[in-house]
């Protein structure tokens, strides 16, 4: 069955009923969800965040590289990513839906699988939304959070001189994966299951953030355009400058084996892979390692200067130019 033989109506209907299928915890705040024209929740005493992204078909993915349920989960992954990125507890979610009325009803079916797969790991409630027709499929995600205080938020301009810079996990897997898509590069088995499973499903940073803002920890964002570039949008923000260890950068196992030479490139400028970049004093830093779980890397230093600028040195202090600068979504 299409679209456009069922109906807005029928399918919100549809969906409705879906996302009434995920039982969680914060349901009980809410007072009108699905359904009407907004939706509405009992407020509390915590600090509110919200935060929209959007997926475009054609710019942001391709129908026959990603499944509609992978495409579900990364909508609402990237914009849990933000609220990770703050220190925020995610809470609840609205989608707007652009579809083209050929669309199939089972494929649009699966998408909403996938936000609530995701959703249900993280007791985020999907509250309403959004459908109209157009020409290709458009995704706009809007996801409520909170903190529990404006003293334990974590932000963009809060680096300072002396702080050191640090990453969690692992750098350029998203990009491996995005080349694969591209090129049809003739990689198969694990390598090249994790790397599509780093750009389709990316698993947001939530506790970790909430542990960074409650471990002392005040500046930090998520590596959504690339290392460089969003290091860069720290030192504009902050009005600092930040030194880069190349070498120390973790580099993911699976981009070095499948791509060699390029691989440290596409860890500092290859975007998506949603973990956490953040600044902090030595000893703050040094116990945030011992709370977590995935590995956290101290990559250089923050230092006081009047260009806003991230250079990148290798061991013996040589300036290294990467390939590429990073995501630019009008940028040539």
């Amino acid at each position: 069955m299409k679209i456009s033989e069922l109906g807005e109506f029928g399918l919100i209907d549809i969906l409705t009923d879906l996302t009434k299928e995920c039982k969680q915890e914060s349901n009980r705040n809410i007072l009108i969800d699905s359904g009407d024209d907004a939706a509405a929740w009992q407020n509390d005493s915590a600090v509110n965040m919200v935060t929209v992204d959007c997926l475009v078909q054609g710019v942001h993915f391709k129908l026959d590289k990603i499944s509609w349920r992978e495409l579900g989960w990364k909508a609402l992954a990237i914009s849990l990513s933000d609220i990770a990125a703050m220190g925020g507890n995610p809470k609840y979610a609205l989608f707007s839906l652009a579809l083209p009325g050929e669309t199939d009803v089972d494929n649009v079916i699966d998408l909403y699988k996938g936000i609530l797969e995701l959703g249900c790991r993280y007791n985020v409630k999907v509250i309403g939304g959004n459908i109209s027709k157009a020409p290709l499929v458009f995704i706009d995600s809007i996801v409520y959070g909170a903190a529990n205080s404006p003293d334990i938020m974590l932000s963009r301009s809060a680096a300072k001189p002396g702080d050191e810079i640090a990453v969690t996990g692992y750098l350029g897997a998203a990009a491996g994966g995005l080349k694969i898509v591209k090129s049809d590069l003739p990689l198969s088995g694990e390598i090249k299951d994790t790397l599509l499973r780093a750009i389709n499903k990316p698993l947001p940073r939530i506790e970790e953030g909430q542990k960074l803002a409650a471990g002392g920890v005040k500046c930090a964002m998520d590596i959504s355009d690339g290392l460089v570039a969003d290091l860069g949008h720290i030192c504009q923000a902050s009005h600092i400058e930040a030194v880069i260890n190349i070498d120390a950068v973790p580099v993911h196992p699976a981009v070095k084996t499948a791509f060699g030479n390029d691989a440290l490139d596409m860890a500092l400028s290859g975007g998506e892979d949603y973990e956490l970049l953040f600044t902090a004093g030595h000893y703050i830093i040094e116990n945030i390692k011992k709370q977590f779980d995935c590995p956290v890397t101290v990559i250089g230093k923050i230092v006081a200067g009047d260009n806003y600028r991230v250079k990148l040195l290798d061991r013996s202090d040589n300036t290294y130019l990467p390939s590429d600068k990073g995501w630019n979504h009008f940028g040539k």
